[in-house]
């Protein structure tokens, strides 16, 4: 039987809008591109915020990551679709020299500002921190505050607000061996406290962090692992000033960013990569699955959000107002994707 060239084009493309358009698991709701087009041809790093206007991504791009050109990126979904982005963080310096811009990360403050956290630096061994801060959703930004020597801010993944008022940020470090950390500040990012790195001197790199809520008071933070092929877990039972020793979780990781939240129901959500390091060599960034757990140690998966061949990575995750669930990742490094899943649709 033949089949016409125009006709062969059409099933693709009806095909390829069925694998986003409509997909069979009922807990995902939507899957779409933030943006069509940009101009930058590589992307990376997402993170997502829900200010009371609406949704707020943001990402680095620029010719590729570590380039000079390399931004801070916004965009704002609004009722006719996300807006065209916005650089609104560069990295040039007061001699005119620029360097690249690192890894944003979006926190809304309760009744307050908008701010955004980011790095500024030739290399992730070198970078520091800045941010900056909106006081209309997004749409304007103030001027760079650049953090405290030694301070980095929340690294990849969003910061938690404790009940105390302490927003607690978790981060690592690249300078030697990957260390993770965490800063508190309890006026907004004008002073910082800081712990000590809770895996120094062991072979076992971490970094990127994310902190999780437990009912009994205790926080989980689950970090990504630079060798040992599996997310990395530490525990903290007096809201986040010590941490328990790295440990080795059941879920594989290849040596690449995830994110997690814990639901308003206390259930956990983590969005990752299951593929494992092998023989000393990084995984493939593919399949990207979101899982969910009762308690943080047993997790079964949501959705799976990608399973060809490329890059999906870089994960960023928020419950909005309305109890859905929200991921932004890294697509290929060309775009990014926003996923909106209902987790009350849990298999």
């Amino acid at each position: 039987m033949k089949i016409n060239f125009l006709s062969l084009l059409l099933i693709l493309f009806f095909s390829s809008q069925h694998l986003y358009a409509q997909p069979e698991n009922p807990a995902v709701l939507k899957q779409e591109w933030i943006y069509e087009k940009a101009p930058f041809p590589e992307c990376h790093a997402s993170t997502i915020a829900e200010t009371p206007e609406g949704l707020v991504a943001s990402w680095f791009g620029g010719t590729h990551e570590r380039h000079p050109d390399v931004g801070i990126w916004v965009s704002s979904l609004t009722k006719k679709g996300w807006t065209t982005p916005v650089e609104v963080a560069t990295g040039v310096q007061p001699d005119g020299k620029r360097l690249p811009c690192w890894n944003p990360v979006l926190f809304q403050r309760p009744g307050g500002e908008l701010i955004l956290f980011y790095k500024v630096g030739p290399s992730p061994s070198t970078w520091w921190g800045l941010l900056k801060r909106s006081s209309d959703n997004g749409k304007t930004w103030g001027e760079a505050e650049r953090l405290p020597e030694g301070i980095l801010g929340p690294i990849k993944n969003k910061p938690v607000l404790l009940s105390s008022g302490v927003l607690l940020c978790p981060t690592s470090s690249e300078d030697h061996n990957w260390r993770v950390h965490f800063e508190q500040t309890s006026d907004w990012g004008k002073t910082w406290q800081k712990t000590a790195p809770i895996n120094e001197g062991v072979t076992d790199g971490a970094i990127q962090p994310s902190v999780l809520f437990h009912a009994n008071g205790q926080l989980q933070a689950l970090c990504r692992s630079q060798k040992v092929g599996y997310i990395l877990e530490t525990w903290s039972n007096d809201n986040g000033k010590t941490w328990s020793a790295l440990a080795k979780t059941s879920l594989p990781n290849p040596n690449s960013g995830t994110d997690a939240v814990t639901l308003k129901d206390g259930r956990q959500v983590l969005v990752y990569n299951p593929t494992t390091t092998s023989n000393g060599k990084n995984g493939p960034r593919t399949p990207l699955d979101v899982a969910i757990s009762n308690d943080g140690k047993t997790w079964k998966t949501l959705a799976v959000l990608e399973t060809e061949p490329g890059e999906y990575s870089y994960p960023a995750v928020i419950q909005s107002a309305d109890g859905l669930i929200h991921v932004t990742y890294t697509w290929k490094r060309q775009r990014v994707r926003h996923v909106v899943l209902d987790p009350k649709k849990a298999n």
